[in-house]
């Protein structure tokens, strides 16, 4: 049976940059609703619905919606979506083979880098609204991982996301999203990369600082 919540929100696949295919895990012949690691049942794709229609509530709050309350709103998106998403564990599978290497502080450090990345890249477009549903087709388990699959529906789109979520301290984190195919994570993972190989590691950790600055100094000019 699939599951629908009306949605309003133009850009939800970049509201929820949670889930994708994980570089040498395996979910052979997974199993709907199977017992999370814990033994109790506990369901990945309530955590998802969960996080969306507390979404919805603040993006439908008519004082929010005011132009001086825009920092306030952004705010608590940012902390509904902390909430729910494993940033330890999407920067290290976006970082891919340099990640074992790192220190515990330089891998810190990269995961407040690339927290402050996705910040900027998505959050700040969580704006608009519309009629858009997200249709809720399934959830696949495997030991400690989750796939939910869903549909985003509306008159101009007709998109699958799949969110791939893992089970920690008791509760469905999200990892990665996968829209239309496409690993948001693995996405990432190709511009590492490829920074990595042209600059050295040390270069991308110099461009994500750069990028960070530039971002904070430009949100702190006031506006004409």
């Amino acid at each position: 049976m699939t599951t629908v919540i009306n949605m309003k929100l133009v850009r939800l696949t970049h509201l929820l940059f949670l889930s994708g295919i994980v570089a040498g895990l395996t979910m052979a012949s997974p199993s709907f609703a199977m017992s999370t690691p814990n033994g109790t049942k506990s369901s990945a794709t309530e955590a998802v619905k969960g996080t969306i229609n507390d979404l919805i509530q603040v993006l439908d709050d008519e004082t929010l919606q005011q132009p001086e309350q825009a920092e306030e709103r952004r705010h608590e998106i940012e902390e509904i979506i902390k909430h729910r998403v494993d940033y330890e564990e999407m920067a290290r599978r976006s970082l891919g083979a340099p990640w074992s290497a790192l220190s515990h502080r330089d891998q810190h450090e990269f995961v407040n880098l690339f927290v402050q990345l996705l910040r900027d890249t998505f959050v700040g477009r969580i704006t608009e609204h519309s009629d858009e549903q997200v249709v809720f087709l399934g959830e696949l388990r495997k030991d400690a991982f989750a796939e939910v699959k869903a549909q985003l529906k509306g008159r101009k789109i007709d998109t699958p996301v799949d969110f791939r979520l893992i089970h920690r301290a008791h509760e469905w984190r999200v990892y990665d999203v996968v829209i239309d195919g496409a690993s948001i994570v693995s996405n990432y993972r190709s511009q590492f990369t490829s920074i990595i190989r042209d600059v050295s590691y040390s270069g991308l950790i110099k461009k994500m600082k750069k990028k960070a600055i530039a971002v904070k100094v430009f949100e702190k000019s006031p506006t004409p």
